[in-house]
């Protein structure tokens, strides 16, 4: 039996530099779950569901379909730097307030979409954020809900604070 050779990937994951041992047909998913960064879910292996989503270089990708190779030198980073169970990121507490979590599979990726979102984008019409959020699927709470917390979000000016509970419309 011939020994699988394995390579070395570098790059920072979470605000921090790490080096990795991977094989070259491991993917950027199970490299990270491997290695205990387990909130990055596997959902369908082919880039449709979005539960795999972190963010590179700014981007959300799907982790499942990049090679880990492709990480190299790369800035990575998954829902572990979104805030935790105790102190949740702001969209994290807005997605509980307008109760879109339920089995909670699809959330960790439908986090980063948002983030990226969030941060590429200034004024963020509802087109935007849907073309952001189209590759995300969430079979549970048919989507309003999730809508509602990101667009209560995306509403705030910097600094504002609204209460999470603030009854809102359909635009």
């Amino acid at each position: 039996m011939s020994k699988v050779s394995t390579n070395t990937v570098s790059f920072t994951l979470n605000g921090v530099k790490k080096t990795f041992e991977t094989r070259p047909d491991e993917k950027l998913l199970a490299l990270l779950r491997r290695n205990g960064y387990r909130g990055t879910k596997y959902g369908c292996g082919q880039g449709t569901c979005g539960a795999c989503t972190v963010i590179m270089d700014g981007r959300a990708v799907y982790a499942c379909l990049m090679y880990a190779m492709q990480a190299e030198g790369s800035k990575v980073r998954t829902i572990e730097s979104s805030g935790t169970f105790e102190n949740p990121g702001e969209f994290q507490k807005e997605l509980v307030a307008a109760g879109a979590v339920q089995c909670g599979y699809c959330i960790p990726g439908i986090v980063m979409s948002a983030t990226a979102l969030m941060e590429a984008e200034k004024d963020v019409t509802d087109e935007i954020a849907r073309e952001y959020m189209d590759g995300n699927l969430c079979r549970c709470t048919g989507y309003e809900k999730i809508w509602i917390a990101l667009r209560r979000v995306l509403d705030r000016k910097p600094g504002e604070k609204k209460p999470a509970a603030a009854k809102r419309g359909k635009k």
